[in-house]
């Protein structure tokens, strides 16, 4: 009975040990994850007398980057959940002033800020996809637009933020990046580039890399695009535009950002996406 008593209180202490270890554990490893130095690679741009303001301004506004930096590029606080993260979109007007056109660009396609340390909520693994000309004409309208505002809070990420980092359900930027990269949207030829184009950068943020859906955010799942191959343009348009499917009923999240972001899109560039994916599902297995 001794060694049984002996045994059990040797197994409760180690139980207790694990509870009072686990919380520095988790707070040791998400802040490494948090604060892991980065060391990106060179970015290739084109000049930037080449580069044009107004196809910047577009891509802002189109690639949803205006709904967390806000309309006036001054940022926002996008997230605030004290158990998960309270997370502000910084005032790139300001970064812009200390942010070389390499750390900007890097930033925009590896998740990777201008002092080296992987972004949050980025979503670079989208626009890793951006072409050299775009990536160049987005700094070009950053640094175009008027600098005012001050400098957001520091992120702050909670308990359950940080478990989630430890146990790779919450992910900084540049290892998304690396997620995406590994697995690509179908490629349907020269004829559908442009709406692939358009898809991997816009799209591939809540539906996935493969455009086969994925938990956009917790608890709400993005559909496979497929769904919209039984869309004609009509449909797939009022869409874009308005966020409503033929139901009418809003979608929690699409509705949103369609009318904040999509309807931005010229007819041609709604064409051009829907082509694809028409495509992509009448190619589906």
């Amino acid at each position: 009975m001794a060694k049984v008593l002996r045994w059990t209180g040797y197994v409760l202490g180690l139980v207790l040990l694990l509870i009072v270890a686990a919380p520095g554990y988790v707070w040791f490893a998400s802040n490494n994850a948090l604060n892991a130095r980065v060391e990106p690679h060179a970015e290739k741009l084109i000049p930037m007398q080449r580069a044009s303001v107004e196809e910047g301004n577009h891509l802002l506004l189109t690639r949803a980057c205006a709904e967390c930096h806000g309309s006036d590029l001054h940022g926002a606080k996008f997230l605030d959940d004290a158990k998960i993260a309270t997370l502000y979109a910084p005032n790139l007007t300001l970064v812009a002033k200390q942010a070389t056109d390499q750390q900007l660009a890097q930033a925009i396609r590896q998740g990777v800020g201008y002092r080296g340390e992987p972004l949050l909520v980025m979503p670079s693994e989208s626009y890793q996809d951006l072409t050299d000309a775009e990536v160049s004409s987005l700094i070009k309208a950053i640094r175009a637009a008027p600098a005012g505002g001050r400098e957001t809070p520091a992120r702050r990420v909670g308990p359950l933020g940080r478990i989630g980092l430890v146990a790779g359900k919450f992910k900084t930027a540049p290892v998304v990046v690396q997620d995406y990269a590994n697995a690509r949207a179908a490629d349907l030829g020269p004829q559908f580039a442009a709406g692939r184009h358009i898809a991997v950068t816009v799209c591939s943020g809540c539906h996935g890399s493969t455009l086969s859906g994925k938990e956009a955010e917790p608890g709400t799942m993005a559909p496979d695009l497929t769904i919209t191959g039984s869309y004609d343009l009509a449909a797939f348009t009022k869409l874009m535009r308005t966020g409503l499917p033929p139901s009418g009923k809003e979608l929690k999240m699409m509705t949103g950002v369609s009318r904040k972001a999509f309807t931005h899109f010229t007819d041609h560039e709604i064409a051009s996406l829907h082509g694809y994916l028409v495509e992509r599902t009448r190619r589906a297995p």
